[in-house]
């Protein structure tokens, strides 16, 4: 063996002296900040953090409801004729979207909820969309 046994010792003693100082500032560091998280729970801070998540949460919600909720309610209106000979046909749907874009899914969503708050089975209240749309659809009320 060859090499100087200083190499081993020096390693030895600053690999330690670095572990024991991370070790016990680490630990220091985390009791603090546990001390300081217990205390803005008792200050509000958690629920309020709570309220601004649920928000967030039914803003993602109202926001995909009206990109994956689509309803068109093709009942004809009126049929006119123009000047230039081309029909103009307006429907349900398109006074609907011209009053407010999306209206129908909204309306379908606030039926749920309304459902689900007077604790009807979320199973029956699917169940009963997709027999309302089959059978819209059928009768031609509702359209693809």
């Amino acid at each position: 063996m060859s090499g100087s046994l200083l190499g081993p010792l020096l390693f030895f003693i600053l690999f330690n002296v670095v572990r024991l100082a991370t070790r016990y500032y680490g630990v220091a560091y985390g009791y603090r900040k546990g001390v300081d998280i217990v205390q803005d729970m008792g200050g509000g801070f958690l629920q309020k953090l709570t309220e601004g998540a649920s928000i967030l949460g039914l803003f993602v919600m109202g926001a995909l409801v009206n990109k994956w909720t689509h309803v068109n309610i093709p009942l004809v209106v009126s049929t006119i004729t123009g000047q230039d000979g081309q029909t103009r046909v307006t429907t349900v749907q398109t006074i609907l979207d011209q009053l407010m874009p999306g209206l129908v899914p909204l309306l379908l969503t606030f039926a749920c909820m309304w459902l689900l708050r007077k604790k009807v089975n979320a199973l029956w209240i699917i169940v009963g969309f997709f027999v309302i749309g089959i059978v819209g659809y059928a009768i031609g009320l509702l359209g693809l």
